[in-house]
């Protein structure tokens, strides 16, 4: 069965990238800090978004240094999180990965990723950490969304449809 995955509008009415950032309706996630707000995101902070979302896991398949985020044995982010400057590759729709690229010098394509789906984020403070957070939200819902349904449910997952909605 295909789920329809309609995407909402980002709660926040300035969006400093200028494209119609999404969140999958029914997310139940606390909101991000606000887009403007600026503050230097930390290794720390980095790991904690990513194994806040249900199911994620941290491996370490390359290196000892290289923390790889995982949802049901697939990547969402990537990131050398104690060598610096911190950075993270994160799963992009296509067209908003470009777009991304295009209005942020510290947005580039992914580093021996797929250039078309991966971006990877300098972490350098001049981002706000709310973009940085819903990114890496974005990323984990692009895995999720792949899941099978049953997997979703596990999960937890806002964006599928429950048995008791109709």
């Amino acid at each position: 069965m295909i789920i329809n995955l309609q995407r909402a509008a980002c709660p926040h009415s300035e969006h400093p990238c200028g494209i119609p950032h999404t969140a999958f309706p029914g997310r139940d996630r606390a909101p991000p800090p606000a887009h403007g707000t600026l503050v230097r995101m930390t290794p720390d902070a980095l790991k904690a978004v990513c194994l806040g979302l249900n199911g994620a896991v941290e491996t370490f398949p390359f290196n000892a240094e290289t923390s790889v985020f995982k949802v049901d044995g697939k990547i969402f982010a990537i990131s050398a999180l104690d060598s610096g400057p911190l950075s993270v590759s994160l799963k992009c729709e296509p067209e908003i990965a470009v777009r991304l690229r295009e209005m942020h010098q510290e947005i580039t394509a992914g580093w021996h990723l797929n250039k078309r789906h991966w971006n990877t984020v300098h972490l350098d403070g001049s981002l706000p950490d709310g973009l940085v957070v819903e990114m890496v939200e974005d990323s984990y819902d692009l895995i999720v969304a792949k899941l099978p349904r049953a997997r979703q449910l596990l999960l937890d997952w806002p964006g599928v449809r429950r048995p008791d909605e109709r």
